[in-house]
């Protein structure tokens, strides 16, 4: 049950990687797109997109929460007494950021809306960059078992810098690809051809950091460095010839299954992410069984979580659907 549960968790981690991240994504090139005559453009592409769902993205990050604290309550405590300062900057950021953005479509003057235009962007970088750090944290074992651990260190070392810059430029290259699609459905070759060059740049950006993340982890996480050369890479491989793939397709100037692509990119680079860490939830000290929550609770867990998709995933499936057609306007 305890597998079972952790599978359930890392589901919604996946999920807030793909629809959170591009979410996030879109932030950074807000950030990028230059002074507001310039950037005018861009910027619009981006609050249609993202408006009738960035608050709904949001759910998985709940889902995850709850799962953790609930599922495996011992993790949970380490972690947040730990790491305390990067998740409290996460939240700040998402705070911020979904005020940044709905104040700045509702402020009649160009200087409030840059403030909250800034808000936004530079939020859009911050947080997800602290949940990298996070990760890496985790991943290298700097988060001891009883909680408390180093504060700073803990976060602020060569494993999680590397997460958080992998993080940043996930969500950069995510982002690029979605809005390169939705410029295309809206017939504009200037906005298109805009975010293609930017898709490109992003996802050669992420290579790079991913081929340098190999000496990093191999001197810092020498543990999970072997496992991830051993026991994920079918799932690096094939998240590296999705990159390629779809950066081909980019550079060809073909749409066709580039969001697919690029997702499966993410995907299973997360997914190697997470077999390469079991059966340990934290480092090497702590497995998922240790961890784990008495079984009448993980059995409840379980039974809600399928609720959940029974009830609440074709809902987010449909309005994500109904997005990507362009049959919704955002009222923010």
């Amino acid at each position: 049950m305890s597998d079972t549960v952790s599978v359930l968790l890392f589901i919604g981690v996946i999920a807030y990687a793909l629809f959170g991240g591009a979410d996030f994504g879109a932030g950074f090139w807000d950030l990028t797109a230059g002074g507001a005559a310039r950037g005018s453009r861009p910027r619009h592409l981006v609050d249609v997109s993202i408006g009738p769902v960035w608050e709904a993205n949001h759910t998985w990050l709940i889902y995850c929460l709850v799962m953790l604290w609930s599922g495996f309550p011992a993790a949970f405590a380490a972690i947040t007494t730990t790491l305390y300062l990067p998740l409290g900057l996460a939240a700040l950021g998402i705070v911020l950021r979904g005020a940044g953005f709905a104040f700045r479509k509702a402020s009649m003057r160009t200087p409030e809306q840059r403030i909250y235009g800034a808000s936004f962007a530079l939020s859009s970088v911050l947080t997800p960059y602290c949940f990298g750090s996070v990760a890496g944290a985790i991943a290298s074992g700097r988060v001891p078992t009883a909680g408390n651990g180093d504060a700073v260190g803990s976060w602020i070392n060569p494993t999680s810098v590397l997460g958080g810059v992998l993080a940043v430029s996930v969500c950069a290259y995510l982002a690029a690809v979605y809005l390169t699609t939705a410029a295309r459905q809206q017939e504009s070759p200037w906005l298109e051809k805009w975010f293609r060059r930017r898709a490109l740049l992003a996802g050669i950006a992420t290579g790079v950091v991913g081929l340098a993340g190999i000496f990093v982890l191999q001197a810092d996480s020498p543990r999970l460095f072997h496992q991830l050369s051993h026991r994920g890479l079918p799932l690096l491989i094939v998240s590296a010839l999705c990159g390629l793939l779809s950066l081909f397709l980019l550079r060809r100037e073909k749409p066709y299954a580039l969001r697919v692509l690029a997702a499966l990119a993410v995907a299973t680079v997360v997914c190697g992410w997470g077999v390469a860490q079991y059966p340990f939830l934290l480092g090497t000290h702590l497995t998922i069984a240790e961890a784990a929550a008495p079984v009448p609770t993980l059995w409840v867990l379980t039974a809600v979580a399928v609720a959940a998709g029974v009830l609440i995933a074709p809902s987010l499936a449909a309005l994500y659907i109904l997005q990507n057609r362009g049959r919704l306007e955002s009222r923010t």
